[in-house]
């Protein structure tokens, strides 16, 4: 009984949460975004890497948002990281408002590539990362987001994305 108390009031709050607050002519469209940045890898000191990537995103309601981001890193010497994740984006406020702040939750794949002793290393490994940052409009399709997240393999990334909305 109180499971199911339990899972009954779990359900109401995130029909709560996610119940639309505008109408459906509301509801932001897809959009594609391209991002740059920075990423500290934590080691005995921090690798900084110069971070580059792409993402999609689609809503599925007026502020949750899914679609996949790839994200490439340069480090130091031959030092290469590829990102691949499936994110979530929560956005705090629905519609376009002028600025959205939001939250960010991916994961994937993290494939690792160097060279040691001249020869080349590789692995690969499951990947997350978890953040948030803030969605500026910069006209009705145009916005920049620059964003804060932490992720595995343990890294923090500072990046600014432009993104473009799709459709109307």
């Amino acid at each position: 009984m109180a499971r199911r108390t339990l899972l009954f009031a779990a359900v109401a709050v995130l029909m709560t949460a996610f119940a639309p607050s505008v109408s459906a002519q509301d509801r932001p469209t897809s959009a594609v975004e391209g991002l740059v940045g920075y990423a500290g890898f934590v080691d005995d000191a921090t690798i900084s890497h110069t971070v580059f990537g792409g993402a999609a995103k689609w809503y599925l309601l007026p502020r949750v948002s899914v679609g996949p981001e790839l994200v490439y890193m340069i480090g130091p010497g031959d030092d290469r990281d590829l990102v691949v994740t499936g994110n979530v984006t929560f956005d705090f406020l629905a519609g376009r408002p002028a600025a959205t702040p939001f939250l960010v939750a991916g994961g994937g794949l993290f494939r690792h590539t160097d060279r040691f002793n001249g020869r080349s290393f590789s692995s690969t490994e499951g990947s997350f990362t978890l953040g948030g940052g803030v969605r500026v409009a910069l006209g009705e399709r145009l916005y920049i987001a620059p964003e804060f997240r932490l992720g595995w393999e343990a890294h923090y990334r500072v990046s600014a994305a432009v993104g473009w909305r799709l459709g109307n």
